[in-house]
This record gives C-alpha cells, structure tokens and sequence, in this order.
C-alpha cells in the first residue's frame, strides 16, 4: 500500500524543500496545508538566504525588520538596499537566491569624473543613489568598476552589467564601444566585445537601460578581484548624452535556465489541477535528488506520481 502525501512530517517535507530552490517552494506551498505550513517555514527560507546576511544587513543605511526569514528573503529581493553609506546596492536574485550588487556611478573609475567640464553629478527621481554620472562632453570615454569574488555568491555564473540612460542625440556623437570583463592578475587576454549602447542595450523595468560588459565565473570566492569596463580611446570624437547609474552585478541567466523553469510550471500545472486524492506517494527515492537541477527536485526527491486511483474508482 503506497502511504498517503498527508502522512508524510512536516519537518521532513522541510528538510527536503530546503534542498530545492525558492522557486520550487512557492509552487509546491499550493499542493496542501501541510507542505504550505512547510513552504513557509524559517527552516526552509534560512537555507535561501545568503550565509552572511546578518553581516550584510549591518551595513545597511536603514534598518531592515521582517518578521521571519520568507518576508527577508523577498524584501531583499524586492528592495534597493543600499549599504556602506550608500557605496553599494545590494539585493538577491528572486529565482535562485543569489547575491546581487550595483556598484553605483560614484564609485566607478571613469576618466575626467571629477571635472565638471566634463561630466556633472546630477540627482533623479529614477536612481536610489544620492546623484548620477552625466556625460557632458568628453573625447575619451573610460568607465570601469571592480568587485571581489568573496562578496559574491560561490559556484555562480554571473554578468556584469552597464545600467544607463541615454538622450536621443547619442544616436550621433557615442558610437560603437568596447566591453570587457577580466580577473585582475590574470595573464589570459580578456575577451573584447564591440557593442553600441543605442542599438544594444535592453530596457529594464526600472525604466533604465543595461548593458552587457561579459560574464565571469565564481568559484568559492577566492578568485580575487574583477574588472568591469567600457571604453572608446580610438574614436576621439566628442561624446556626450549619457547617464550612468552604475554597473550591476547579477547571475547570468541562461537559455537552459529558462527551459527548466518552463517545463517545471507545465509539470505544476497539470498537477495542481488534480484532486488530492488522486496523488501516490513514494518514499523509496526520497534520498535520490540532484542538487544541480533543483528546478526537478520536487518531482525528483518524491518520486512524486501523479495518478487516478483506479482500483477506488472501480469500487465505487
């Protein structure tokens, strides 16, 4: 006789959810009460939450109160939290967790910033920071910004990114630019991309624009120190229309990414629309899940089935 999914613990369905991701939870929190109670549970959510948090929290401008670590979680992703006097943006990424920064304008390296001829330091209602980077006039455009692999999340692929903004005259006087991202120390050449900010870049829902610089690789956090940087030294035509809010660092979302969250929802579903009474429960491979594919997990960890109980609809 398969058992029943109510008779399974909660502190079990828990322990079990802590191993997947936060996507997986919020879906699985609609299958019942019990695994809702789960979903929603301090023990789950402190496993999302960076191992540093409390850390991380003790450097913020403002005080951050939740009243359990699932309202955290999602205020962290959800708010701008600005830390170290507002050197810095912090947030995680909503779908798996990860640590996510901006460093902002002020702390970029971007050559003549401090000459007013140049650029001036204007505040908008669009950016959290104090003021913003913007480009008055300059032949020779060189912004760049470093961060160190140990603030940032291990075993992640991330990207960095140009957050601006841009008039309608740039069209004219900002052509193609050059981006990269590089390991400081490392003798490897860096790969160079030649990309234009009016032509390339990708709005965002906080009405800014961004820019892809190029991807790097964090191992365990010992991988030292990044640079992020966009130049254009050949061309030394004057330039200006551009504002930059600064340069964000996040995980790369990937084409396979995607895809498994896709098939994940089609799986959800088509099993949320089933009675619970028509659901098996297997245990025997309650020990068998794979860590690298957590969008699968809840219906790998399982062996969840989904299933008519046909010898009671015979009965009946």
């Amino acid at each position: 006789m398969v058992p029943s999914i109510s008779k399974l613990p909660e502190g079990c369905i828990s322990d079990i959810l802590s191993r997947t991701s936060p996507w997986d939870v919020c879906r699985s929190s609609a299958i019942s009460t019990g695994f809702k109670s789960a979903a929603d549970s301090d023990a789950v959510w402190h496993r999302f939450l960076p191992s540093d948090y409390p850390e991380i929290l003790a450097r913020s401008d403002s005080p951050v109160v939740c009243t359990n670590k699932k309202q955290l979680y999602f205020l962290l992703c959800d708010s701008l939290i600005l830390l170290d006097g507002g050197k810095l943006r912090f947030m995680l990424d909503k779908r798996s967790g990860k640590k996510c920064y901006m460093i902002p304008s002020r702390e970029l390296s971007i050559a003549w910033k401090d000459d007013d001829i140049y650029w001036n330091w204007p505040s908008i209602f669009e950016s959290r920071f104090t003021d913003v980077a913007n480009l008055r006039f300059v032949c020779w455009l060189d912004i760049s910004g470093k961060i160190q692999t140990r603030m940032l999340s291990p075993v992640t692929n991330y990207a960095a990114y140009l957050v601006y903004k841009v008039s309608p005259s740039i069209r004219d006087h900002i052509g193609p630019v050059k981006v990269s991202v590089r390991f400081l120390g490392d003798e490897v050449e860096p790969e160079i991309a030649v990309v234009n900010l009016k032509q390339h870049g990708n709005m965002r829902t906080d009405g800014w624009m961004e820019i892809e610089l190029g991807e790097f690789f964090s191992d365990h956090g010992d991988g030292g120190e990044v640079e992020m940087q966009l130049k254009e030294t050949e061309i030394l035509n004057g330039k200006y229309g551009l504002i930059v809010e600064g340069i964000e660092v996040r995980p790369k979302e990937t084409v396979t990414d995607r895809v498994m969250l896709s098939q994940f929802s089609s799986h959800v579903h088509e099993f949320y629309t089933l009675p619970l009474a028509q659901l098996s429960w297997q245990f025997s491979c309650v020990t068998k899940y794979d860590l690298y594919q957590p969008s699968r997990l809840v219906l790998t960890v399982y062996n969840l089935s989904v299933v008519k109980n046909r010898e009671k609809e015979i009965g009946d």
